[in-house]
């Protein structure tokens, strides 16, 4: 790149997000620390394929926090400069280095732009034996599923496999015609040519399920009949639907196998889906509504089905019990996370079972423009439910857990119905409903909203928001009065019926302190109130005994 195109990049990266993965800014006005410029290294390089960057960039000279140029003197001769490549490659798996490292002199100061090439597709890139990656600005080693993201570009699609002993007569015929039924209304404008193809093998070589008539695992996984199972052997071809109580005691199961293509629906019409009943705002009249939504309950099963990893031979589970439905899929979560899903609404850049992928969208079983997710997500907002709750928390397991019942009327109300607000502010507002801690991220932007009040871990809608909802009643309950106004009732109690107990305080205290307390915490508030009017206000004083035996009484002086 010329000088012009240098400059031209530098503004481009500059006017990008704070939190860009394969981009770092550091000011570097004299040195920086080798084994942290290799970690970085090895972090953009990875972040940089996982977001399908042609570079990973390090750019020295600039101000982190204003993004202003102020120059560095980072090895200023050249000479030096080109000699951290060898350094660099020696220390990196496959002897990674810089592509270039451009150096631009501006009237502001000297900039040096580090252009990293991003990871050999398969391997992720190390930095002495260590794979770093980024989570946002901070720079930490390479969680489990991003490794497995990358390790992905290069291993076999297993649902694309020959099964080399398969024939077409293991094929299910209510499968294939259903098949051929969903084809058409997926490719209208091929309808008429579908009933043009004369056997069976030409339609599923067109659908995506044959390979040159060959049977692939993604045919008897869909298709096939429950005989044909063993030709996926060792992988497992099993759907587990269980049925548990209120203490969490199995009471009925039952397992499904091939073809995927109408079990899941036998599946589905074993799921109780009550319905539910609520008031909406100025209406006598009650609206009525299943538990779940059948769309959502199909689409988080089909992605279990499309997402899982075949390879630890485990099962797909949707367990089901008192007010919930929970899925889950062996294998990691490859968009890395569901915030990112929601926010850039686009299609995984991978897919662990492509093959089965593409053949499940001509099934219109699934839809890989990415917006299948979202959709489950809004979805659950205007049905006035809980968002879902997805578990990403062992990497060898996806769970998804979605809530049949509404937690409460007023605010879950509020939370997926106010329309100015985005669905991640929602998911935000969400977790605040189900006591789940918020992201430093999620915090900030809902207090700079003024959406929540309290304090961590004690957060709860603010005021204006439940009078949206006519929530009065709960965010009274919720919020703290002012001091003043505890200490009144004190006195007002001992001017009325003399001394009291720490016992009389308590009972005339406690229910009217907020809820979002823990009774430590009231019965401490309530302890250190009285020591403040007691030594600081002197306006009442302990009389007969220590502790919890002390009486306390106005003092007059």
């Amino acid at each position: 790149m010329d000088s012009q195109q240098l400059k031209e990049k530098l503004e481009y990266l500059l006017s990008l997000p704070a939190e860009t993965e394969w981009l770092e800014l550091k000011q570097a006005a004299r040195n920086y620390p080798f084994d942290k410029l290799g970690r970085y290294f090895s972090a953009l390089s990875n972040e940089a394929r996982l977001k399908d960057q042609a570079a990973g960039w390090l750019v020295f000279g600039i101000q982190d926090k204003t993004r202003k140029i102020s120059g560095t003197r980072f090895r200023p001769n050249r000479q030096d400069l080109d000699s951290l490549k060898k350094e660099i490659a020696d220390k990196t798996s496959y002897h990674l280095t810089f592509v270039e490292i451009h150096e631009l002199l501006l009237p502001e100061g000297r900039v040096l732009m580090f252009e990293i090439p991003p990871a050999i597709p398969g391997v992720p890139t190390a930095w002495e034996g260590h794979f770093y990656g980024r989570d946002g600005e901070s720079i930490g080693a390479l969680n489990l599923h991003e490794m497995d993201q990358i390790r992905l570009l290069t291993r076999p699609d297993w649902s694309g496999e020959i099964c080399r002993q398969a024939t077409l007569d293991d094929l299910d015929p209510e499968a294939v015609a259903r098949a051929r039924k969903l084809f058409k209304e997926k490719h209208p404008r091929l309808a008429g040519e579908v009933d043009g193809w004369d056997t069976t093998a030409t339609f599923l070589n067109k659908a995506k399920l044959l390979k040159n008539g060959r049977i692939t695992n993604a045919a008897i996984l869909l298709l096939g009949k429950e005989s044909a199972e063993h030709h996926l052997t060792p992988a497992i071809a099993k759907i587990s639907w269980i049925l548990r109580d209120r203490d969490g005691l199995e009471k009925d199961y039952h397992h499904f196998g091939p073809p995927f293509l109408l079990n899941t629906d036998r599946l589905f019409s074993r799921v109780r889906n009550l319905t539910f009943r609520y008031l909406r705002d100025n209406t006598l009249f009650p609206t009525e509504i299943t538990q779940y939504d059948s769309w959502v309950i199909r689409e988080l099963l089909h992605n279990c089905i499309a997402h899982q990893d075949y390879s630890l031979r485990g099962r797909i589970s949707v367990v089901e019990e008192e007010e919930s439905l929970l899925f889950s899929n062996m294998g990691s979560f490859l968009p890395v996370s569901v915030e990112n899903v929601i926010r850039f609404d686009a299609p995984p850049e991978y897919y662990r079972n492509q093959f089965l992928a593409d053949a499940m969208v001509n099934l219109q079983m699934i839809d890989t423009i990415g917006s299948g997710i979202k959709r489950v997500f809004s979805v659950q907002r205007s049905r006035f439910f809980p968002m879902p709750d997805y578990d990403l928390s062992d990497s060898r397991r996806v769970q998804v857990r979605l809530s049949g019942k509404i937690l409460d009327e007023n605010y879950t109300k509020l939370l997926i119905s106010k329309t100015d607000l985005s669905l991640i502010d929602v998911i935000a507002l969400d977790k605040v409903q189900k006591k789940k801690p918020l992201s430093d991220v999620e915090f900030s932007r809902l207090k700079r909203l003024k959406l929540i009040e309290g304090r961590r871990p004690n957060l709860f809608v603010a005021a204006r928001i439940a009078e949206a909802t006519h929530g009065k009643a709960d965010y009274i309950r919720h919020r703290a009065f002012d001091k003043e106004h505890y200490k009144k009732l004190v006195l007002s109690l001992l001017k009325e019926f003399g001394p009291a107990s720490r016992k009389e305080i308590d009972r005339l205290l406690l229910e009217k302190l907020p809820d979002i307390l823990s009774q430590q915490q009231k019965e401490n508030k309530i302890r250190n109130l009285l020591q403040e009017m007691s030594k600081k206000d002197k306006s009442i004083k302990p009389v007969d005994g220590p502790g919890w035996h002390t009486r306390w009484t106005l003092d007059e002086d």
